[in-house]
């Protein structure tokens, strides 16, 4: 889940800054799948399932966060775990030992705009969440799925509504607006850079032969009181959303945001115990048959 922030496919670098931003942005889908957590079960229990899957492939899988939210629900099954990043999926490894399942857990490195993927059996259930809209080539990505998935089998997609908003709308007080004048300008980012962020996968899971046989929105609504990792999540989400509102950003609101980011500013997120989290997950479940 994982968010479209859950997951960004990422190529094999070795600098510094690549591997900087490798840690950040595994911090972040661990926040994410800790507060998630209980609506991301919500997803995997309303899943239109005939029978418990015995494989399960994890599209993007990140850090884990669909993987064990799966594991969790069909403890008999077996889950192969796909992604781009050998770092995430070092962390997903040592996660499946820590918790004992790692018999239940192989994982697959992978670019999924590559035209050929690798062999990734025949599973029952094949889940997507955050990482569709990521694909260069989403038509043919939703055809291979078609074609790989057992017949009957079924394809969950789950994409977030744009990054979660955490402030009070009359927040920061000398800035009123500014979370939401951030995520406009990253909107305008994404729109260029991630077309299919926010697209309606039902038509195009038809088109690839897919019978879509349940759509739901799942609203979020978390009080930061419930969740010290609140903060956490609303500061590595907010430093995502700097890194490509910046530019478009008049120089106060970036100043204010750079207060809110600053954790040694009495001015930081992380003081605050107004935030909440609040956005919506898509979930489309799709049919082989």
């Amino acid at each position: 889940m994982t968010s479209q922030h859950s997951h960004t496919p990422h190529h094999d670098t070795h600098g510094p800054h690549q591997a900087h931003e490798l840690g950040d942005q595994a911090e972040l889908l661990d926040l994410d799948a800790e507060v998630l957590a209980e609506h991301t079960a919500s997803i995997t229990t309303w899943l239109p399932l005939k029978t418990s899957p015995r494989r399960i492939v994890d599209l993007g899988c990140g850090t884990g966060a669909g993987t064990f939210a799966l594991l969790d629900r069909f403890p008999e099954a077996h889950v192969t775990a796909v992604d781009t990043s050998t770092a995430h999926l070092e962390q997903l490894r040592g996660k499946a030992c820590a918790r004992g399942v790692e018999e239940h857990v192989r994982t697959v490195q992978a670019d999924l705009d590559d035209f050929d993927w690798p062999d990734l059996g025949s599973p029952d259930l094949v889940w997507a969440s955050a990482s569709m809209h990521h694909m260069a080539h989403p038509d043919r990505a939703l055809s291979t799925v078609h074609g790989m998935l057992a017949p009957g089998g079924l394809f969950a997609v789950v994409e977030l509504a744009g990054f979660p908003r955490f402030l009070p709308e009359d927040a920061p007080e000398d800035r009123p607006g500014l979370e939401e004048r951030c995520h406009t300008a990253s909107d305008r980012f994404h729109a260029e850079h991630v077309p299919h962020r926010g697209a309606d996968w039902g038509p195009m899971l038809v088109a690839a032969g897919f019978t879509v046989e349940g759509e739901r929105t799942v609203s979020v609504h978390i009080e930061g009181a419930r969740s010290e990792a609140v903060g956490r999540y609303a500061l590595g989400s907010l430093q995502r959303v700097r890194g490509t509102a910046a530019e478009s950003l008049a120089g106060e609101d970036l100043a204010a945001l750079d207060r809110l980011l600053d954790t040694d500013s009495p001015h930081s997120i992380l003081h605050r115990d107004d935030l909440a989290v609040r956005t919506e997950r898509a979930v489309w479940a799709a049919r082989r048959t």
